[in-house]
């Protein structure tokens, strides 16, 4: 973290203090903050991806089960701005669509592509269903949504993180509990949320850092590697028993998302650090949030 990302968070220590959080927790809590990197469509910021455009993919790569989102080039996204182990070169391809996945079932709703730098690629003209309105029984309202994806440059802008949840999520009753070892988490995620708008920079993308939502109690990140476990063991236990602790997983993106019908929704693409530190993104899992 950055002396000048720490003095970003100046207002926020303000506020905490304000409210009557001790000193000494107020420091503690922003010494887990985390950078985190915003790509606006505007300003004058390094053109490090786009959203839309079109679709390039190795020959041999499977046809995408989702729409594409955005295309990241990763030799633009620095660690220490964003606060991942990403790849030093080569791009990275977000897929994803705004859909409310069957809760029984956890299913992704996205996934991720990583193109080494140097790999032959060609465009390729997706098959997925939600553009061409086939095997969809809602071929309207699929398409309308489809239709309203961003199309634009994205630009890079360096930023800063701290956590908006304040539970933790437990299988045994009661189904949640205090964060442990910090006796004013609910107090400092409070005052983040109150205050966050005038710190940290509005875009609609985010790379790394914490994730949040409209609603968000406990952490996104951790519910998802949840739901990434369960969808796993539906078609494999053996593989799910394998799956990193969901402490162990890391935000990679986060779009907020701004389509008619779908205000205030969120997808997080989440993955385990150490499959991000492999350059592995086959267990990738994409959770989508909306309180219509």
């Amino acid at each position: 973290m950055t002396p000048e990302l720490l003095r970003r968070l100046a207002p926020f220590r303000a506020e905490a203090l304000k409210r009557g959080i001790p000193p000494e927790d107020v420091d503690r809590w922003i010494a887990i903050a985390r950078p985190s990197g915003t790509l606006v469509t505007s300003g004058d910021g390094r053109v490090v991806g786009r959203f839309g455009g079109p679709l390039m993919l190795p020959v041999d790569a499977h046809d995408p089960r989702f729409p594409l989102l955005a295309t990241l080039d990763c030799a633009s996204l620095p660690a220490e701005v964003t606060g991942l182990p990403l790849p030093p070169d080569g791009h990275l391809l977000l897929f994803g669509f705004p859909d409310l996945m069957d809760p029984d079932s956890a299913d992704s709703a996205g996934e991720v592509v990583y193109i080494p730098a140097g790999t032959p690629v060609e465009e390729r003209k997706t098959r997925n269903a939600v553009v061409h309105g086939k095997e969809i029984d809602e071929d309207d309202e699929y398409l309308a949504l489809y239709e309203q994806f961003p199309d634009d440059e994205l630009r890079l802008s360096a930023d800063v993180s701290l956590p908006y949840h304040y539970l933790s999520t437990s299988p045994e009753v009661p189904r949640s509990a205090q964060l442990p070892g910090h006796p004013h988490w609910e107090e400092l995620a409070d005052a983040w949320n109150d205050i966050s708008y005038s710190i940290v920079i509005d875009g609609p993308l985010r790379i790394g850092g914490y994730a949040s939502h409209e609603c968000t109690e406990s952490d996104p990140v951790t519910d998802a590697a949840k739901d990434a476990v369960r969808a796993v063991r539906a078609q494999d236990p053996g593989a799910a028993a394998k799956l990193p602790a969901p402490e162990e997983w890391v935000l990679l993106a986060q779009w907020d998302i701004d389509l008619d019908e779908r205000e205030g929704s969120t997808l997080h693409w989440v993955i385990p650090r150490q499959d991000l530190a492999e350059r592995r993104f086959d267990r990738v899992h994409v959770s989508f949030f909306w309180n219509p």
